[in-house]
C-alpha cells in the first residue's frame, strides 16, 4: 500500500524571482502561422510528435459584461519548435480545429478551462487529449494551483519570466509583435518540457 501524498506548498514569487531564467525558444525556433498552406507544413511537423504543449491568446476585454470572442491565437509545441497560428484566415482555422481534435495526441497546458470552452464556440471541435498539468501537480501533493511559474521553479529551478505587456496586449491584431510571439510561443513550450520532466507517458 503506497504512502498518501504529503502536501507540498507552491513556490512563492519571491522564491521564484530568485532564480536563474528559464532558456526560452528564440524567434528562430517559432513559426508564425497565418495561411492553410502554413498550417498544412506545420500539421506534417508535428505529426512527428504525439505531445504538443498548448495553450491560447485572446484579445483582452476590459468592459464588464463584454464577451470575449477568442481564441485569437492557438499555439503548440515540441521540445524543438513552437507553432503560433493566429486564425483570421478561415483555412488556417479549419487546420488547427483539425490538430485539436486528433486523438492520439496529448496536448498539455495549464489553466486549460476557458480555452476549451472558447475553442469549442469558435471552432466547433472539442479538443482530444488535454491535460491539465496543473491537475497532475495537485495529485503529486500541491495544495493549490501550480502554473507554469511554479511548475518551471520546481523541475527545473529556473525562473520562467511572463511580460505582462504582451500578456494584456492585442491579440486580434493582424500584425503580432515579435514580443508577443516569443510570450505566446514559450507558454507552450514550457508545457511541454514541463510534461516530459513529470516523465508522463507519450501520447494518449
Amino acid at each position: 500500500m503506497s504512502p498518501p501524498h504529503t502536501q507540498r506548498a507552491t513556490p512563492g514569487k519571491e522564491e521564484i524571482a530568485l532564480l536563474p531564467p528559464f532558456e526560452r525558444l528564440g524567434p528562430d525556433r517559432i513559426a508564425l502561422v497565418t495561411t492553410a498552406a502554413q498550417a498544412e507544413q506545420a500539421c506534417a511537423e508535428l505529426a512527428a510528435s504525439t505531445v504538443w504543449g498548448f495553450d491560447t491568446e485572446s484579445k483582452p476585454t476590459f468592459v464588464q459584461g463584454e464577451m470575449s470572442d477568442g481564441p485569437h491565437v492557438v499555439q503548440l509545441s515540441t521540445l524543438d519548435k513552437a507553432w503560433v497560428f493566429q486564425l483570421h484566415d478561415q483555412g488556417c482555422r479549419a487546420l488547427v480545429a483539425q490538430l485539436l481534435a486528433r486523438p492520439g495526441t496529448t496536448k498539455a497546458g495549464f489553466g486549460l478551462g476557458d480555452d476549451k470552452k472558447r475553442i469549442e464556440a469558435k471552432l466547433g471541435v472539442v479538443p482530444a487529449g488535454v491535460m491539465e498539468l496543473n491537475h497532475v501537480f495537485r495529485q503529486q501533493g500541491y495544495r493549490k494551483d501550480m502554473g507554469v511559474k511554479g511548475a518551471v521553479a520546481v523541475l527545473f529551478n529556473q525562473r520562467f519570466m511572463k511580460s505582462k505587456k504582451a500578456a494584456t496586449s492585442n491579440w486580434a491584431n493582424p500584425h503580432l509583435t515579435e514580443s508577443q510571439l516569443v510570450y505566446a510561443a514559450n507558454d507552450a513550450y514550457a508545457a511541454a518540457r514541463v510534461y516530459h520532466a513529470l516523465g508522463l507517458p507519450a501520447g494518449t
